[in-house]
C-alpha cells in the first residue's frame, strides 16, 4: 500500500473515531432536553395549549406589582398601606376553559409581599383569619364558660385593612380569538375611592 493511501486510510479511521466520540459526548445532553419537554418554563407559551397560560399569570403579576409599587400616592404615604386581597369577579362569557382567575391575584399578592416590604402590609382575609384562629388556638378563642354568643371573634391585636385589592376579568370571544381584559384595583375602605388601578390585556387563539 502506498504512503498516500495509508495516510488517507488513517484519516478515515481518525474521523470515524472522532465522530464516534462526538456521538457519545452528545448523549448526556438528551436528559436536559427531555427534562425541558416534561418541565417547560412557566414563562414560555406552549403550542399545545389554548387560552390563557402560565406566562400570562406571571406577566400580569410582574406588571401590576411594578405599577402599584411605583404609584405616587403609595410612595408619598407616611404610613404603610394595609391591604387585604379579596377575589376576582369573573365576567367572562366564554366558558371553554375552566379558569380560577384568583390565581392571578395570588401571584400578584406574592410579588407585593416580596417587593413591597416597608410600604405595604398584607392583611389576612377576615373570615379566613377567624376560622384559622378558632381551629388552631387552644380554646379556639371562644368563651371558655360557654356563655353568651360564644364571643370568639374579638382579636384586640388584629390589624384592620385600610384597602382591599380586587379585580374583574372580561372577555371578547370571537371566531378565532378571545380578547381578555383584567382590571386590578386597590379600593380605599375608609374614603370609598379607588386608590390604584391597573389592567392586563391579551388576545389568545381559540
Amino acid at each position: 500500500m502506498s504512503r498516500s493511501l495509508k495516510n488517507r486510510f488513517g484519516l478515515i479511521l481518525l474521523s470515524g473515531t472522532l465522530l464516534g466520540a462526538g456521538g457519545l459526548a452528545c448523549q448526556p445532553t438528551d436528559k436536559p432536553h427531555d427534562y425541558g419537554q416534561q418541565r417547560p418554563s412557566v414563562d414560555d407559551l406552549d403550542n399545545r395549549d389554548r387560552g390563557l397560560q402560565s406566562r400570562d399569570i406571571n406577566q400580569a403579576a410582574d406588571q401590576m406589582a411594578a405599577d402599584l409599587l411605583s404609584d405616587p400616592e403609595l410612595n408619598r404615604s407616611r404610613e404603610q398601606w394595609t391591604i387585604v386581597v379579596t377575589s376576582i369577579e369573573d365576567k367572562t362569557r366564554d366558558k371553554s376553559f375552566a379558569t380560577d382567575y384568583d390565581i392571578f391575584l395570588q401571584a400578584l399578592k406574592a410579588r407585593i409581599a416580596k417587593q413591597g416590604r416597608g410600604r405595604v402590609t398584607l392583611v389576612t382575609n377576615r373570615d379566613k383569619f377567624y376560622n384559622l384562629r378558632d381551629k388552631e388556638l387552644e380554646g379556639g378563642g371562644k368563651d371558655p364558660f360557654g356563655q353568651g354568643d360564644g364571643g370568639g371573634r374579638a382579636a384586640p391585636a388584629a390589624v384592620s385593612p385600610d384597602y382591599a385589592m380586587t379585580g374583574v376579568v372580561r372577555d371578547l370571544p370571537r371566531r378565532g380569538t378571545i380578547y381578555y381584559q383584567m382590571e386590578f384595583s386597590v379600593e380605599d375602605l375608609k374614603r370609598r375611592v379607588t386608590s390604584w388601578t391597573g389592567s392586563y390585556e391579551v388576545k389568545v387563539a381559540r
